[in-house]
């Protein structure tokens, strides 16, 4: 009998010798091969689909993950090992608080590469599409199924602004222990901008979040970090719209499997602002700093990704995120921890 031995990984030249039908994923180098259909006559079984081929080979230059990063430009865009040295307050946090490590809310959901470049080349049914250091973004979802309702949208691809990436979500999760009675669901919402090797996180536990989406077509975002703990407060606002009808895909459902209850389109439009904010003494909230110009003034692109999924609406979906307590004080901790450390620090100067 031949020995059989698990393997964990190939490298990417055996891997392409070796491998007829399947896929790789490694850290920074993704490769594909694959024969199937399209699920259109019906599903995912054989014979259930218009028969199709997909091929991929993609190697992947990291330039910032979820948190504070080495500006990319600052070193004439050296690689991140080498634009990481020296500094000790680069690192990778969780998406939508430290409580999301864990297997609490439904579904999971965690940024791992919020601005990246890719090379490499998709062959989609026999359609040979090749680039070089164009915008790469990656992210992970798992659990049971999609929110029943949500929106989300990103771009890293902006004119006259090379370092600078947003990511916004929002939707509605479950909360622990969902077996219970009472309401067991909230309405939450995000955004994450990476610009010049810092992270600006608007999120509820330290600021506010506002959106307004349309059925299709209109994403309105703003929000503010208003968190004392903090090293910076700031405010942004990000609007995008499409004219295209966007692609139906499917998603997890958790009463029906995977189903067409998702709509994308890569070609969206979208003009973003960031302001640092001050306190004002008078007004008792904070203002956008006076005398100073945006940190982000207007940044327009035409390659951001839009999305809407879930239960469909037939109106505006106008929410203000808030999150409520006790999980709002937990997901919390850690900002005020850092807060008190860092004028520990400070006092000490």
């Amino acid at each position: 009998k031949e020995d059989f031995k698990m393997i964990a990984a190939m490298t990417p030249e055996e891997w392409s010798e070796r491998v007829q039908s399947g896929f790789q994923i490694l850290p920074f180098h993704l490769q594909g091969r694959l024969n199937g259909h399209d699920g259109t006559l019906g599903g995912v079984k054989a014979d259930q689909g218009i028969s199709g081929t997909a091929e991929f080979d993609l190697v992947i230059k990291p330039v910032a993950g979820w948190g504070n990063y080495p500006p990319l430009y600052s070193t004439g865009g050296a690689p991140l090992e080498q634009r990481s040295k020296g500094r000790k307050d680069y690192r990778q946090y969780s998406t939508a608080g430290w409580l999301a490590y864990f297997p609490v809310f439904e579904p999971h959901w965690q940024i791992t590469m919020a601005h990246a470049r890719a090379s490499g080349f998709v062959n989609w049914n026999g359609t040979l599409y090749e680039f070089d250091d164009a915008p790469f973004y990656g992210e992970k979802n798992w659990g049971g199924a999609f929110p029943t309702k949500w929106f989300w949208t990103q771009c890293n691809s902006f004119e006259n602004y090379p370092d600078l990436a947003f990511t916004s979500g929002g939707g509605i999760r479950e909360l622990p222990f969902s077996f219970l009675p009472g309401k067991r669901t909230e309405t939450l919402g995000l955004i994450g901008i990476h610009y010049n090797g810092t992270f600006y996180e608007i999120v509820p536990w330290t600021g506010e979040m506002e959106w307004k989406v349309t059925p299709w077509g209109r994403w309105e975002l703003s929000g503010r970090c208003t968190d004392k703990n903090g090293k910076n407060q700031f405010e942004a606002e990000i609007i995008a719209v499409t004219d295209e009808p966007g692609v139906l895909l499917r998603a997890p459902t958790k009463d029906k499997g995977m189903q067409y209850a998702c709509r994308d389109s890569g070609f969206g439009s979208v003009t973003m602002s960031l302001w640092l904010l001050e306190w004002d003494n008078e007004l008792g909230d904070f203002v956008r700093a006076r005398g100073q110009v945006p940190l982000v003034d207007q940044a327009r692109s035409s390659q951001c990704t839009v999305e809407v999924g879930g239960i469909p609406w037939n109106e505006t979906w106008n929410v203000s995120s808030k999150m409520k307590q006790p999980m709002k004080g937990m997901v919390r901790l850690p900002y005020v921890v850092r807060g008190l450390v860092e004028k520990t620090r400070r006092s000490k100067k």
